[in-house]
Order: structure tokens, then sequence, then C-alpha cells
């Protein structure tokens, strides 16, 4: 017997640059390899902007039209609203096609993304498309220009299961409230925008986001991503490199208690990526970079199963002027022999992202009771502890007069040195020929270099004098101390 709302209250939870008041995945002690930028999200990238529209209301039995409602609308501007039309190089990658991204067609034709990147749920992507329109008339986002077309990246993901998906709940209200709250800073994860009402590997999902800052020759880059996830089996999920989902398997997760009901396959769903970057790619670059976001989601779980839509788009900030109607430009773009920090930094950032998404959600129950319950912290933490993959999350300090005695040039192999430098009182490590990383103190003497998976361990002879460092990765070597 239907029955009236228990909740008659909307909210509408906009979150966009407040600050990160919830638990991410390294707030837990879960290690990830890379250096994050300062807010560890993809508005890391200079410009980039994120904003939500957030759409919880009701509960109990599924009224189409009605509720229980939750969803919502995410915006992602890669230059910033202020700047307008003011094209990127982008391209695009799915893994399995199940799902929509529009305007791609004209992204691989042109090797341009001219308009915001719009996250939803898979039954308002029209109106989600036809209010970026509208808002392009109403603020003059072509800047005069009399005659113009243009299409609206809109993604999708399906969150049927919590939502009153068929009540087509997502207004333009929506759509213009996301664009509005668009800005810079510290992003809220979890239960938020485009993502309130997915569900990932088992547990709740939804928004979730990181960064990696890497160097390429003297400069330094920044790779951030934002996910809207909500594809994979428990099973599969994996953390760390620690199988969970299979040590959680007597956990219940997810309770279904009314429609959708059995045609949903374990595996299901989809995942939305976008990836931002300051390196300047040019749109073949940015091709592969997204062919490499795969790797992220497979080392979490994601095998592409046939009902997951898993779409990725990449874009490049840089070459700020390439886009021009009548006058030819010149581009700089990365050597395509200098390209692999780039494509590590997107199989870190996306792995990292689709964690915190799952760390940040809250338990949450929709329609017809039916709930998706948050990753279990405590119990994960202490699996990751069993598994030996826990990093504590209290800062180690090393006095000045140690480190000082750790500075030098060590020879891991005929002209092959490993230089550890102080710079701005940090501990750096560079390597003949190669690049320069970040050590993070675990012990006194023992240092992770999370950029490259490796770690550190210096040893004292009898003297408390350095003789020797001990090199942790891909095995274990000794570099002997020679100046």
């Amino acid at each position: 017997m239907k029955h009236k709302l228990i909740l008659a209250i909307v909210i509408l939870f906009t979150t966009t640059t407040l600050a990160q008041d919830s638990i991410r995945a390294r707030d837990l002690g879960i290690p990830f390899v890379g250096i994050p930028g300062p807010n560890n999200a993809i508005t890391d990238v200079e410009g980039v902007e994120v904003g939500y529209s957030t759409i919880i209301k009701g509960s109990g039995e599924n009224i189409i039209g009605e509720g229980p409602i939750r969803t919502g609308v995410t915006a992602i501007f890669p230059r910033g609203k202020d700047a307008k039309f003011n094209p990127v190089y982008a391209n695009w990658y799915s893994l399995n096609g199940n799902g929509e991204m529009t305007g791609t067609t004209w992204i691989t034709e042109s090797g341009f993304l001219e308009t915001p990147i719009m996250l939803t749920n898979t039954n308002s992507v029209g109106t989600v498309r036809q209010a970026v329109l509208e808002w392009f008339v109403e603020t003059d986002w072509y800047n005069g220009e009399d005659w113009w077309y243009t299409y609206p990246v809109v993604a999708e993901t399906y969150d049927g299961a919590l939502n009153d998906i068929y009540g087509f709940h997502v207004k333009k209200e929506h759509v213009l409230e996301a664009i509005e709250n668009s800005s810079n800073g510290a992003i809220a994860e979890g239960n938020v925008g485009g993502g309130t009402g997915m569900a990932c590997l088992g547990f709740k999902g939804g928004t979730g986001t990181s960064s990696r800052i890497i160097h390429i020759g003297d400069s330094a880059y920044t790779v951030g991503v934002l996910v809207q996830s909500n594809f994979g089996a428990k099973k599969n999920l994996t953390i760390a490199g620690v199988p969970i989902g299979m040590e959680l398997m007597d956990l219940k997760s997810v309770d279904i208690k009314g429609a959708p009901q059995s045609k949903r396959k374990e595996g299901d769903g989809s995942i939305i990526v976008i990836l931002a970057t300051d390196a300047p790619l040019l749109p073949h670059q940015l091709k592969r970079i997204a062919q490499r976001i795969p790797l992220g989601i497979g080392n979490v779980g994601g095998r592409g199963s046939n009902g997951s839509g898993d779409i990725f788009l990449a874009f490049s900030t840089a070459n700020e002027n390439a886009f021009n109607r009548s006058e030819n430009v010149s581009v700089a773009s990365v050597s395509n022999d200098k390209i692999d920090p780039i494509f590590e930094a997107t199989v870190q950032s996306v792995e990292e992202a689709i964690i915190n998404a799952m760390v940040a959600a809250e338990t949450m129950e929709g329609i017809n009771g039916n709930t998706f319950h948050r990753l279990p912290h405590e119990a994960t933490v202490e699996i990751l502890k069993r598994h030996n993959r826990f990093r504590s999350i209290e800062e180690i300090t090393v006095e000045d007069k140690i480190i000082e005695k750790y500075l030098g040039k060590y020879e891991l192999r005929p002209e092959f040195y490993l230089t550890i430098f102080k710079e701005d009182g940090k501990l750096y490590i560079q390597a003949t020929n190669q690049g320069t990383w970040e050590m993070t103190p675990i012990s006194q003497s023992t240092f992770e270099v999370y950029d490259v998976g490796g770690r550190i361990i210096f040893n004292l002879d009898e003297n408390q004098n350095v003789s020797e460092l001990k090199l942790v990765l891909n095995g274990e070597r000794i570099a002997k101390k020679i100046e």
C-alpha cells in the first residue's frame, strides 16, 4: 500500500570549495604511491573549478515523481566559469560503452573541449544538456558572437537503486546551482553532486578526487582527476594491493528491499573519470592519457563489465591560446619519450580518487528502503595492518642533526649514484640522470619515497655514522656512502 513520504524537507546540499571535512583515504593510513597536490584534488590544476548540487528528499516506498530522491549534478570548468568560451585540448576513451557522454564526437574531430563538463544520473542527461545551452545564451558564453553552435559534454551513471530515477527530479535550477557554486580549492567527496546516489564495489560510492605532482626535466606539472564512481563487484575490491572485498564478504553491505530487483548483475554500473593536467599535451597525447585511466580502475577491482559504462575524458589547460578561428598558432607539447610520469600519475590519481569516494561516502537509504552501506573504516584498517599495508598517519619528525648525517652521495652501482639533499626543510633523493623525489620519514632512519613506491633505510656504523643505505624497490640493494 502506497503511503506518504515520511520526509517532506528538500535538502539542496551544495558543496563546492568547502573545506574538506570528511575523512579521506590517507587519513585512515591507506598507503598510496605518488605526491599529491595541496588539496589532493582535480582543482590542484590551476584554473579548474568544480561545483555541486545535491538533492536528497524523502524516504520509504518509491512513488514515481515524488521520490525518494537521491541524486544531483556536478559541474567541472577547465578554466573556470568566468573565462567563458576558452577551449582546451582534450580527448576521450571508453573501456566499456554501456553509458553516455555527450559531445565526444566533436572532441574527437576537433581536438578541443569547448564547454564545461557536467555529471548527473542516467535519465537526466537531456535536462542538464538543455540547461547548459540555455545558460550559455543567458550569460553570453560566446562573448558576443552572433552565430554559434556547441555540443555540451554531459556524462552519467545510474543511481536508480537509491533514487526515483524515473521521476526526473533534476531541473534547470539544480544545473545552475552546480554551475554558480563552481570554484577552486578543496572539494567535498562521497554523497555529493552527481555521485549522490551511487554505489561502488559493493559499498556506497559517489564522487572522489585526487591529484599528483610530477617532474619532467626542470618543469613541475599537476595531474588531477575527479570520478563519479558507481561500478564493480564487492569480491574484486582491492585497496593498496589488499583483497579487502574478499575479506569483507561476510559483512552485509547492500540491502535491496524493493525494485530494481534481480536484473541488475553484480559488477554492473559505471564510472566517469575526468582528468585535468597543466602539462602541455596535444589531443593525440591526451587520448593516450585517457587510455591509461582503466589501469587505475583495475587496481581497485574494476573489470569493465558488460553492464558498465566506463567513459573517460582528459584535457590540458596548457597552450591557452591554442584555439583561434582565423590565425595559425604555435603550441608546445611534452615529448612522447618523456610522457611516462604522466601515465604513472594518471593511474595513481584514479586509484586514490575511487577509494577517496568510498571512504568519504556515508551509508545511504533510498527508494523502498534500499540501502548501500559505507566502507567500514575500522575493519579496512585492521585488514591493511594484517597485510602489512598500513601507513601510520602520525607525523614523524627527524632532528636536523640526524638528517645531516644522511646527506651525501651513495654509489648504487658503478657510475650510478643516489644523492640525498635537503631543501626547504624537506629531504630529497636524486638518482643519476633521473628525477628528484621527496622522502617522507616513517621512522628515524626509514623513509618512504611515495613517488616511485620505494623505501630508503639508512644504516649506521658503530660510531653512529651513516656508511650505507638500503634501497627497497623491486628487491633490496645496498648503496655505499662515498661523499
